[in-house]
Order: C-alpha cells, then structure tokens, then sequence
C-alpha cells in the first residue's frame, strides 16, 4: 500500500526537514509540495491524497482554513504539524489523526505513520464492503439482507451485565455504568463513578467481552467508557486528560491519541 501523501508548509526548510524523514518509510510517495492554504486546497482537490501534512500557521488560510475549504469533498488523513501546542485541542476537534511539534522527532514520525495505515486499512476495508453489498443489492438482494443481520448480531455478542463477585457478594453492574477500569496485576478494578469493584480478570480477556465502539484503551494500563467523557484536556508532550461524568480525569497517552480523535467531534 502506498500512502500518496502532500507537504504543506510556508517555510521550505520545514518541508525539506519533514520530507528527509519520510525518506525513511518506502509506502510514503510525497505527490505535491505546498507554500501556503490556497495551493494545499487546489492540490488536494486534484490529486485527492491520502495522507497531508498541514502546517497550522500560514500567512491567508490557516491550517484549519485548508480542512473547512474541503467540506464539499471527502477529505484525506490530515496530520498537524506545528511550533506551537496550544492548537492541541482544535486538531482533536478537527479529527487529525496526529499533531507533531516542530522539529518532528522521527520516533514521533513512526508513531504517526503507523495509526494513518491503520486509518487507511480500515477505511479501505469499509470501502471493500459496502462495494459488496452494491453488487450484493443488483444480483442477490437477500445477500444484503443477511449481511446486515450479521452486523448487528456481531454487535450484540458483547456484554450488557458484567458479574463482579467482590466482598464476598456477587454484584451485578450494567455495562452502560461503567465509566472506568484500571489494572492492577490480574484483576481489574472497575469503577462505576459512585463505586468501585474489584474483577480477577485479565485486561485482554475483559477488552474480549466490551463492545469496542464504546469502550476503548487509552492508557497501557486503563479502558475508558467514551460514553461518559464530557471534557478533553491537551497537556505536553502530545498527551491529554479526559474529563469524566463523575469528575474523575485520566491521562491519555501519547500511543493512544488516535483514540480520541475517533470520538471529539
């Protein structure tokens, strides 16, 4: 897979720094270099890449100008690059897939290029599907039918009641409750915001039985109800809290942040 991908920057050394980077991964092909906003637009809209590089601060149209420039098109992946951190916040609203500090750090960079293919693979695997169930509708329409009904039994399979014995009681907890779980060794203590219930279980095995449209990882060690999350926080190094509905904050780590971009809208 190629990753068909566009420079936008207005100082030169910027792109050539970024783009002596990529040299290091042969899936990246740089299709077009760009000066400033209005040229990033033309670009995009002509050679309808995958992946852009968008520096935020430019003289005219602004990072965030580019992306609203493109609302009448499907955009690509877009990645901030910046020498400022207090646009954090607008890049997660803005759904970029990373947001990396000048200069780029090329361990920062492999981060960044592993969740855009992973963006990429599972974009073009929906794209896969619904081509089928367009062919599916012309020549076997019961197909489609069936196809559907797969979904939402798949979505189903998941828990709804979790059974916690703690304390030698045996609590029954809705999943919907559940705001917070932490590891601790091979037990997870499970927070529901007014209580917290101790589970011997392995993380991966409980990740196993949650519906991962709601519940996700942000931490090594910690699985988030996106649910409950009312507030992002942007905080150094690429990381940011999570505010939830009970107070509580948690730290989002810096291999996580695809996560919250896939929910901030």
């Amino acid at each position: 897979m190629t990753i068909r991908t566009i420079l936008v920057d207005d100082e030169p050394l910027a792109i050539q720094g970024l783009e002596i980077r990529l040299q290091a991964h042969e899936d990246v092909e740089i299709i077009e270099r760009c000066s400033n906003g209005r040229e990033a637009i033309r670009a995009i809209k002509t050679h309808k890449p995958d992946l852009v590089f968008l520096d935020i601060q430019m003289p005219g149209f602004d990072g965030f100008s580019v992306i609203q420039g493109l609302m009448e098109v499907e955009p690509p992946l877009f990645v901030f690059v910046t020498a400022y951190s207090d646009h954090a916040l607008r890049a997660f609203e803005a759904q970029a897939v990373d947001y990396l500090m000048k200069p780029v750090e090329e361990a920062r960079l492999a981060d960044t290029l592993d969740r855009v293919r992973q963006r990429l693979n599972e974009k073009r695997g929906a794209d896969e599907v619904e081509k089928l169930k367009e062919v599916l509708a012309e020549h076997a329409p019961e197909a489609v039918a069936d196809l559907n009904e797969g979904g939402e039994v798949a979505a189903s399979r998941f828990e709804k009641l979790i059974n916690i014995k703690d304390r030698g009681q045996i609590f029954r907890v809705d999943v919907d409750t559940i705001e917070m779980i932490e590891a601790a060794g091979d037990y997870m203590v499970i927070n529901t915001g007014d209580n917290s219930l101790v589970l011997r279980e392995t993380m991966k095995d409980l990740e196993k039985r949650l519906d991962p449209r709601r519940f996700q990882r942000v931490h090594r060690s910690t699985i988030v109800n996106l649910d409950l999350v009312k507030q992002v926080k942007p905080h150094t190094n690429g990381e940011c809290f999570l505010l939830l509905e009970s107070g509580a904050q948690v730290k989002v780590s810096r291999s996580y942040r695809d996560v919250v971009a896939r929910f901030v809208h």
